[in-house]
C-alpha cells in the first residue's frame, strides 16, 4: 500500500541570536491509509513543528514532504493551500471554535469556504457531529458546551472536508483525565471509521499505546518502531 505522507530528509532550523537552533535534522516519516500513529516525546522536541511541516503550515530548512505522492515543496502557495484544505485536517489542544456561531455552524463554515453548498455542508456537520455524540448539542454556542463537548466539535470540523490525512496536537492536553479518554476514544473510532491516516502528537503514554504503532522525537531524532507498554 502506499504512503498517503511521507516525509524526507526533513531538517528543521531556527535562528537563534547570530547562530541557529537545529531542533531536528534528517527526520524521515511515512503514514498509510487507515493508520494511526503516535508520536511522543518531551516538551520543546519538535512534535508541534514537525506537525506543522506535515501539514504544509511551516517549511522546512530542507527536505521533501510528499502527500500522495506529490512533493509539495515546490508547488505554488495557491496548490499548496489547496492540497492543505483538502486533504489535511488539523486538531490542536485549544479548540478554536469560533465563539459566535453554533456546533453545526462551527462545522458548516470550513466547508463552505471550500465550495460545498450550505445544504450539503449542513447535511455532513450533523452527520460527523452526531457519530461525535452530539447529535443534541446542534444549535449550542460553545460556551454552552463542556470543555470535552467543544473537542469534538473542533474534531468534527477537522473532518469536514472528508480529508485524507488528520494530524491532531495534544488534542486531548486540556482535558481531565476522564474527559480525556471519552474524546479520544470518539477521535480514534472517528478516524478509524473515516478510513484516515493520522499522526498524534501525545504526553499520555496510555492513550499512545491504544494506536497501531508510536514514533519518538528526542534530542532531534526520530526513532521508527516505538514500542509503547501496553
Amino acid at each position: 500500500m502506499d504512503d498517503i505522507l511521507r516525509l524526507d530528509a526533513i531538517t528543521r532550523r531556527f535562528k537563534e541570536g547570530d547562530g541557529q537552533l537545529e531542533v531536528f535534522s534528517n527526520l524521515a516519516l511515512s503514514l498509510k491509509p487507515g493508520e494511526i500513529v503516535a508520536l511522543v516525546g518531551p516538551s520543546g522536541a519538535g512534535k508541534s513543528s514537525l506537525l506543522h511541516i506535515a501539514g504544509l503550515l511551516e517549511a522546512p530548512t530542507s527536505g521533501e514532504i510528499f502527500i500522495e505522492g506529490v512533493a509539495t515543496s515546490a508547488l505554488p502557495d495557491t496548490e499548496r493551500t489547496r492540497i492543505r484544505r483538502d486533504k489535511v485536517g488539523f486538531v490542536y489542544q485549544a479548540h478554536h471554535l469560533l465563539p459566535e456561531f453554533d456546533a453545526l455552524e462551527n462545522v458548516i463554515l470550513p466547508q463552505m469556504i471550500a465550495g460545498v453548498s450550505k445544504a450539503a455542508a449542513a447535511r455532513e456537520a450533523e452527520r460527523l457531529l452526531t457519530v461525535m455524540g452530539l447529535g443534541k448539542r446542534l444549535t449550542h454556542l460553545p460556551s454552552q458546551l463542556s470543555g470535552g463537548e467543544q473537542q469534538r466539535v473542533a474534531i468534527a470540523r477537522a473532518l469536514a472536508n472528508r480529508p485524507r490525512i488528520l494530524l491532531a496536537d495534544e488534542p486531548t492536553g486540556n482535558l481531565d483525565p476522564r474527559t480525556s479518554g471519552g474524546v479520544f476514544d470518539a477521535l480514534i473510532a472517528i478516524t478509524r471509521a473515516e478510513g484516515l491516516a493520522a499522526l498524534i502528537a501525545t504526553h499520555n503514554f496510555e492513550l499512545a499505546s491504544r494506536m497501531d504503532r508510536a514514533l519518538l522525537l528526542h534530542q532531534g531524532r526520530l526513532i521508527e518502531g516505538t514500542q509503547i507498554p501496553r
